[in-house]
């Protein structure tokens, strides 16, 4: 049960960061608006310490992409780690 819920954590957190990501490509949202101030808000939250530790390459933030591998990594030790003890 905790596994499932988790899982569906890190599809969450992917999401996130990934829609964050597209949307700063788009420079016709307005970051003022409600849903994206909440957005960027939860954003920020998981983005922090990747961003204190990584800097930038040139124009370049490559932290999202660091933060979705070491999620990944997490996801795919914890979950099959708390199956096997059936919680």
């Amino acid at each position: 049960m905790i596994s499932y819920f988790l899982s569906i954590i890190f599809k969450i957190i992917y999401l996130i960061i990934i829609l964050v990501v597209l949307l700063s490509w788009i420079p016709i949202f307005d970051t003022k608006k409600e849903p994206i101030v909440s957005l960027l808000k939860i954003y920020d939250f998981i983005m922090k310490p990747f961003k204190e530790v990584i800097p930038p390459i040139g124009m370049i933030d490559i932290s999202p992409l660091i933060a979705v591998i070491i999620f990944q990594i997490l996801e795919k030790t914890l979950l099959p780690l708390l199956e096997n003890l059936g919680i």
